[in-house]
């Protein structure tokens, strides 16, 4: 079930199926001229880590000298030399950009202007265009054990190679999907402090996620997740809805109170109840609808809150 209204920036496929030259041509809206001025003041060049941990990679161990801060010594080196070393931090030139995808059936649905897997696979690349543009190194993956991850890289070509797996991800359903809470556990292993997260889910998803997940990520890593829904999730229309079940066709009763609260608890109700937890695990959330504009997502990298249409 899907609406189609034209888009206002003329860039939509037919709202079903993402395509490549659609998520490319977002690089537009991405990097505006406004936008990029901003960017271009704040980070000059490369940008900064966010404040998580200590925003830095290990380089190399060196005996202890006076002074020398005692939270970083290398203790295993310590033990085997019989001499006091520490470990020399230095500083991250480029952040890295993970976008997480969400490929549960759920997301491959519509009934307003998209598909949820479409928006999600257009914001994806609105954040990837505007990281690469911010000088991250762009990477992204999905809940698989057999495909493996897009590797980190910079500029254009970077964000062209996590572009390209969302448009593949969003167009058909993988076979095999392990799901989000797989994703962000990979996800934990391959990210380093002041590293940027960002998750586009389904709220459906969302209450498989161990809450202290969310609270190790947020600890060392700038955590954004961006929860894709559709208007008839959240609002349904007082009717009976015609389905299939089993190939016979059954009238849902949405207008009956009961049946409308059953709906929202199961549809609804992970949306409120993700907006209104994650602020509070350190993890910036923002619902986003299919007949939204995909270019919001892009406020809630600044800091935006949340809201459900």
């Amino acid at each position: 079930m899907r609406r189609h209204q034209r888009e206002p920036d003329g860039l939509s496929g037919d709202g079903v199926i993402p395509t490549l030259a659609e998520l490319v041509a977002l690089r537009a809206i991405a990097i505006a001229p406004g936008r990029a001025r901003r960017v271009r003041a704040s980070t000059a060049g490369f940008a900064p880590s966010a404040l998580r941990g200590r925003g830095m990679e290990y380089a190399e161990s060196r005996e202890y000298t006076r002074g020398d801060d005692a939270r970083h010594m290398d203790w295993r080196l310590t033990a085997r030399t019989g001499r006091p070393h520490t470990k020399v931090f230095q500083a991250e030139r480029e952040r890295m950009t993970l976008i997480v995808a969400d490929t549960a059936p759920s997301m491959y649905f519509g009934s307003r202007v998209r598909f949820k897997s479409v928006q999600a696979a257009r914001a994806g690349a609105l954040v990837a265009w505007s990281g690469a543009a911010e000088g991250d190194r762009i990477a992204a993956l999905r809940g698989s054990a057999r495909e493996a991850p897009v590797p980190p890289g910079a500029g254009t070509r970077g964000a062209l190679h996590a572009i390209e797996a969302l448009s593949r991800w969003y167009a058909t359903r993988p076979a095999e999907d392990l799901g989000l809470a797989h994703a962000l556990e990979r996800a934990q292993r391959l990210l380093r402090p002041g590293a940027r997260l960002v998750v586009l889910a389904d709220a459906s998803s969302l209450p498989g996620i161990p809450p202290h997940r969310w609270t190790a990520l947020a600890r060392h890593h700038d955590v954004v997740v961006v929860i894709v829904f559709d208007p008839f999730e959240t609002d349904p229309p007082r009717l009976a809805l015609p389905v299939s079940v089993d190939g016979r066709p059954v009238a849902f009763p949405l207008e009956v109170d009961a049946v409308r609260r059953r709906w929202l608890a199961a549809f609804a109700q992970p949306l409120h109840e993700a907006l209104a937890e994650l602020p509070g695990r350190g993890v910036r959330a923002m619902a986003l609808s299919t007949a939204d504009p995909s270019e919001a997502c892009l406020a809630l990298l600044a800091g935006a809150v949340a809201r459900v249409a």
